[in-house]
């Protein structure tokens, strides 16, 4: 398995908030404890939100606070996705920027949320482009809001385009990569998937109403596609 398809995946295991420990995490992905301890390393330094230690185990976290300013959820992932995305561009001026503000964001975070600036400046980021996907965020979110299906055009992690319905349920943010979770009509389970995968989202005539098994408050975390 690709390491950054692994990276996802310990995403996903950690999204339900509860404690994990890095022996069942490794069992479960078929790698060794010092590799799931590497990874845990890559990822709180890539800036997800994961709180831990060895022999422990981890957990997701959750807000962010700017002293003197708290930030909503929405506000830090905007902050965030807009560094990456200012970040990898090719103008020198715009990257200088965008690395200084992560400096001085770095030094405004407290200890516990971010350990060191090099979090912020994506030498880490073990996800590949953080403006993939960036095009389909209102037609997203748009779409869970008004309950309405979509057909997505999706690119598997090993590479297999699908075409699949879905209800788009929920979004959520992971250190600078965004899922979806959906209950897939063509697949008849739950999915969480991975927006910067998505290469199409066409909105359907076609809306939804809650049905038992079929809700987000249904929903347990399963294995990413």
């Amino acid at each position: 398995m690709p390491r950054t398809d692994r990276l996802f995946d310990i995403i996903n295991i950690l999204r339900d908030g509860n404690l994990h420990r890095a022996q069942d995490i490794a069992t479960r992905l078929s790698v060794s404890v010092r590799t799931i301890y590497r990874d845990m390393d890559t990822l709180v330094a890539s800036g997800v939100p994961v709180q831990g230690a060895r022999g422990v185990g981890y957990m997701a976290t959750k807000a962010i606070t700017l002293p003197p300013l708290t930030l909503t959820q929405a506000e830090v992932e905007a902050l965030n996705l807009g560094m990456a995305i200012v970040a990898e561009a090719t103008d020198p001026d715009l990257k200088s920027a965008a690395l200084s503000l992560a400096d001085k964001i770095d030094a405004a975070l407290p200890t516990q949320a971010i350990a060191r600036a090099d979090a912020w400046k994506f030498a880490t980021y073990p996800f590949a482009n953080a403006a993939r996907g960036l095009a389909h965020m209102a037609t997203l979110r748009t779409a869970i809001k008004t309950r309405q299906k979509l057909r997505l055009s999706y690119r598997r992690t090993d590479n297999t385009l699908t075409q699949r319905t879905v209800r788009p349920l929920h979004m959520e943010y992971w250190g600078r990569v965004w899922t979806l979770t959906a209950w897939c009509e063509s697949r008849a389970n739950f999915r969480a998937l991975r927006i910067d995968l998505i290469e199409q989202a066409t909105p359907l005539p076609e809306l939804f109403v809650d049905e038992p098994g079929k809700c987000l408050s249904d929903y347990t975390p399963l294995q990413p596609e």
